[in-house]
């Protein structure tokens, strides 16, 4: 998993990451986007765009927010 998307972007709609994404891994969930970690392709493009700063590359993330590594995991369990 290269990028994700924390808990920040909980309710957030502005979906501007969705329009940069190069490969379209990003999906939404009940509650907020998650970024696939098979189709990412480390760009970054997401982390600039995003309004409420909460995608983080993974070597980045703060601890208080690694339960969004969880969360993608379990969106992508298959």
């Amino acid at each position: 998993m290269a990028y994700i998307i924390t808990d920040l972007c909980r309710d957030e709609k502005a979906a501007i990451c969705l329009d940069v994404c190069p490969v379209d891994c990003i999906d939404l969930t009940n509650t907020q986007y998650v970024i696939n970690p098979s189709l990412c392709i480390d760009c970054g493009a997401c982390e600039l765009v995003c309004p409420v700063e909460a995608i983080f590359h993974e070597e980045d993330l703060p601890a208080e927010h690694e339960s969004a590594i969880l969360i993608a995991s379990n969106h992508y369990r298959s």
